[in-house]
C-alpha cells in the first residue's frame, strides 16, 4: 500500500500538479494539508474522477486537511477528540483493506511563530492534546498512520544552518 502526504499551501492553486502527481503515482491513500479552502470549495470531482473517496475538513483562508483514499473512508473524525479548536487541522478515517482495517490521519500541526505570542502555547497545548489521542490510538491495537506536516525539526541533521533555527518554534527543545 502506497500512502503519501503532502503539504499542498492552496489545493486551488495545486490542482493541476495535485492531479497529474495522483494520476502518475497512483497513491493508495493521500494526507493533504493546508487546503486553505472550506469544504464546499474543494475540488472533489476532479479527484473523484481518478478513483478516490475523499474526506476534508476545509477552512477558509488558513489550514485545512483533508483524505484521499482508494478505498472507502469510514468512522471520520474532524478535529482532535477532546480539543476545542477552531482550526481545522486534524482528520482521521479507518479504511478498510483485503489485509485489515487501517486507521489514517491527516493533520497540520501550528507552527507556533512567534513564540512571544498566542501562536506558541497554542502550538503546545495540540501538541499535548495530539499526544494524548496518539497514546489512546496505541492502546486499541489497531494499525494506524499520523501523516502530515508536523511543523517541527526534531534534531539539527534535518535543517540546513541549524544556528539559524535557535529560538524558532519549530526547533524548540519542547516542540522536537
Amino acid at each position: 500500500m502506497l500512502i503519501a502526504s503532502w503539504n499542498v499551501n492552496s489545493v486551488k492553486a495545486r490542482l493541476q500538479n495535485l492531479l497529474t502527481w495522483l494520476e502518475e503515482a497512483k497513491p493508495d491513500i493521500v494526507a493533504l494539508q493546508e487546503l486553505k479552502c472550506v469544504d464546499e470549495a474543494f475540488p472533489r470531482s476532479e479527484i473523484e474522477a481518478l478513483g478516490y473517496n475523499i474526506e476534508t475538513f476545509g477552512q477558509k483562508t488558513y489550514n485545512g486537511v483533508a483524505l484521499l483514499s482508494r478505498y472507502r473512508l469510514e468512522d471520520i473524525i474532524r478535529g482532535i477528540p477532546g480539543f476545542d479548536d477552531e482550526h481545522s487541522r486534524y482528520i482521521e478515517a479507518v479504511v478498510s483493506t483485503s489485509s485489515g482495517a487501517l486507521r489514517v490521519a491527516s493533520l497540520y500541526l501550528p507552527n507556533g511563530n512567534p513564540v512571544d505570542s498566542p501562536k506558541y502555547p497554542y502550538k503546545l497545548a495540540w501538541m499535548a492534546a495530539f499526544e494524548k489521542h496518539a497514546e489512546t490510538l496505541m492502546q486499541n491495537e489497531e494499525a494506524f498512520v499520523l501523516a502530515g506536516d508536523y511543523n517541527a525539526i526534531p534534531t539539527p541533521q534535518d535543517v540546513h544552518a541549524p544556528d539559524a533555527w535557535e529560538g524558532d518554534a519549530l526547533y524548540r527543545p519542547e516542540t522536537r
